[in-house]
């Protein structure tokens, strides 16, 4: 139950993050809601984490992959950048 928890808070937190990127640097009009900010960025976090997993592999004792959450937020981004692509 906790890493349900744990996922939707950093989800949330990863979506945010590429709301801002893609608001500040592209000057995408982007308005979500908790839920959809939260589910994209699983979603985000999800495709980054594959990329990540491709380029590096984190060491077998670690908690925490850097790459993975950087990759988190590009992944998000590029959701949020498809999503606007497609909707518009």
């Amino acid at each position: 139950m906790f890493h349900l928890i744990w996922s939707i808070i950093v989800g949330f937190f990863v979506g945010l993050i590429g709301k801002f990127v893609l608001d500040h640097v592209f000057h995408a009009n982007i308005h979500l809601g908790f839920w959809l900010t939260a589910i994209v960025g699983i979603v985000g976090s999800v495709i980054g984490g594959l990329i990540g997993r491709m380029i590096s592999t984190p060491p077998p004792d670690s908690k925490f992959h850097t790459a993975g959450f950087l990759m988190s937020i590009l992944g998000a981004i590029i959701l949020l950048l498809v999503v606007q692509f497609v909707f518009k």
